[in-house]
């Protein structure tokens, strides 16, 4: 057997180069860069092999172990999970500024491989530097903490093991029934060692993504449910994306007549003008999508997890009687609240229960009954998005504007915060897959880093990041980030004095406003931040605008910039678009304040509708 000495740290490069992928019938790198921050756990063996292939392996300096991550997890979404980042920082708190990302990945099963440094495992020089140390078990180091929010975890205390692991770690990235996250610690003795690795170990590899086919017997059983349906409803979920089903997912919903919702995930399945297109669904959906979904007596879930937000908490369902299908990669998924589970690729389960069900198609009056609900839908954004003079703009105005002015390759991106309720309605996709808000983990911080990310994989196609100020005081670094590696961004950012999204959330629930608001908070002296001046600091091109009109005249200007791009402005925090659906969440049962004793009254009529069981 041939063999090449190599240290640990060298031969997991030399594998992860060697893994090759498909994309549009392209071979391109499996790993096609590394987001790094160095420290003493990972710079002098893992970083000195990463340089020794600078050229053809690229590494990224972030500027926050955090945010380099969130920008692999906004990478992996906007490549529908066909190429895998890594990210790698050194021991202590590089490693675990990481968790929240893992985090991230996990919650939305997107595939990124983290590589964090570890203490010796010789134990010799212990106590390390940044070591934190368990009286009771020596083996725990702070990389355990990522077992929680890891797909595939493991510890490398031998230079030969990585010749089992990394092979597993990448079939779990792959896999679409395990994509999440798979992290590896790396002692930092065992990276220098030295090894004689089989060579066929670093042979090119091309790795096609599985379609899962499913079971004859769940297509038939889901089928025969389908054709008996008076009121069928498909929700769309990321899943769809990541299986490339847009395109039959529309061809199976006009060859059947039935209707289409969407997760947050899975916006912009299909495009806002396509007929059969319902909306968003749920607690930040509309009314013409929740309004189905209480009609509905057959649900196709396809690709969703249904998440509390797609549900309403469990309430958008009236009908006693309505049957789920559950179609997805993923048995856990495809199985929830008693469904008929398709476990399966979303694009072969399409293909093959259309041909189960031949001819079948819902009745015109329920296709009918959803366009008049989607056409009262879209007025009422229309409404809510018309700018008013003299008064601070909306969110939802802000979203407006960006909507009308939009290209069909324009890519929205937001998270955490107000935006996401907003732009799940505002946003009327003119191009497929042109969104993403990260609201699976509900991460504050995600969008700027998350965006710079997605820039790598999406190219010259515009990415419009719509983030608060108080996402964007979180996490704003890797505006510098986007401008020293050559990929723009435009950026808006909209002060409404705080976390006004949660502020909302604790006055609607009874509360006095408290500690959400600078105005409600404990400071000495309230400070307004100037961010264009802030993210002119950082490199980019910047200004204040005042009016949701000067925004539109912005975004021009922003279009042209040849750098990241950032449009600064004050919005009211205290209007936004009205849920869809009830949501629940935890209110008293016990309070001195009247208003919260009213809060949960409401809160308990609302559990009434409660899918529970059934």
């Amino acid at each position: 057997m041939r063999t090449v000495r190599l240290t640990m740290a060298q031969a997991v490069v030399k594998y992860l180069m060697a893994q090759r992928t498909i994309i549009e019938g392209v071979d391109a790198p499996l790993f096609p860069g590394v987001f790094a921050i160095f420290g003493h756990g990972n710079v002098t063996c893992l970083g000195l092999a990463l340089e020794a292939v600078r050229d053809e392996f690229p590494t990224w300096r972030g500027q926050n172990e955090q945010g380099m991550a969130l920008a692999a997890v906004g990478f992996a979404k906007a490549a529908r999970r066909r190429q895998i980042m890594v990210a790698t920082s050194s021991i202590g708190p590089g490693a675990t500024n990481m968790v929240t990302a893992a985090g991230v990945a996990h919650a939305n099963r997107l595939p990124i491989l983290l590589l964090a440094g570890d203490t010796f495992a010789s134990r010799v020089p212990d106590p390390v530097l940044q070591q934190v140390e368990h009286f009771g078990d020596p083996t725990l180091t702070v990389n355990d903490s990522f077992k929680p929010v890891s797909r595939y975890w493991d510890r490398i205390t031998r230079p030969e093991q990585v010749l089992s692991s990394l092979p597993q770690a990448v079939r779990t990235l792959l896999d679409p029934a395990t994509c999440g996250p798979a992290f590896l610690a790396l002692p930092q003795d065992v990276q220098a060692e030295a090894y004689d690795y089989p060579e066929r170990f670093f042979e090119r590899t091309v790795h096609v993504v599985p379609r899962p086919r499913a079971d004859i017997g769940q297509l038939m059983a889901a089928a025969a449910a389908l054709v008996q349906a008076e009121r069928p409803l498909i929700i769309a979920g990321g899943g769809v994306h990541y299986s490339g089903a847009e395109a039959e997912l529309a061809a199976f919903a006009e060859r059947h007549n039935i209707p289409v919702v969407e997760t947050v995930a899975g916006r912009t399945c299909l495009l806002a003008s396509h007929p059969l297109n319902a909306g968003p669904v749920g607690a930040t959906g509309c009314t013409s999508a929740n309004a189905l979904a209480a009609a509905a007596d057959v649900v196709v879930a396809l690709g969703t997890r249904l998440q509390d937000f797609t549900t309403g908490s469990w309430t958008i369902f009236h009908n006693e009687d309505v049957r789920f299908i559950g179609i997805n990669t993923a048995g856990f998924d495809a199985s929830k609240h008693l469904a008929l589970a398709v476990v399966g690729d979303a694009y072969e389960c399409l293909a093959e229960l259309s041909q189960r069900i031949g001819g079948y198609r819902a009745p015109d009056d329920w296709s009918d009954a959803a366009s008049k609900q989607t056409a009262q839908y879209h007025a009422y954004v229309d409404k809510i998005a018309a700018p008013i003079p003299g008064e601070l703009p909306t969110y939802a105005q802000v979203v407006g504007a960006v909507d009308r002015t939009s290209r069909s390759t324009d890519y929205a991106f937001t998270a955490a915060g107000g935006f996401p309720g907003e732009l799940i309605n505002g946003w009327r996709a003119k191009g497929i897959r042109t969104f993403d808000t990260e609201y699976g983990f509900s991460c504050m911080g995600y969008e700027i880093s998350g965006a710079w990310g997605a820039k790598m994989a999406i190219g010259k196609r515009e990415i419009i990041v719509f983030v608060g100020d108080g996402s964007y005081m979180m996490m704003n670094s890797d505006l510098y980030s986007s401008v020293l590696s050559g990929h723009k961004l435009i950026v808006i950012v909209c002060d409404n004095g705080g976390f006004a999204v949660i502020n909302r959330l604790q006055v609607n629930q009874g509360g006095a406003p408290f500690n959400n608001l600078i105005a409600d908070s404990k400071v000495v002296e309230p400070v307004s931040v100037d961010f264009a001046a802030h993210a002119a600091s950082m490199g980019c091109r910047s200004e204040t605008v005042q009016s949701v009109a000067d925004l539109e005249e912005a975004l021009v200007r922003a279009r042209a910039s040849d750098r990241t791009y950032v449009i600064a402005m004050q919005t009211s925090p205290y209007h936004w678009t009205e849920g869809g659906a009830f949501w629940e969440v935890a209110v008293p049962q016990v309070s001195d304040r009247p208003a919260v004793a009213e809060a949960r009254r409401d809160m308990d009529a609302g559990k009434v509708a409660q899918r529970v069981g059934w």
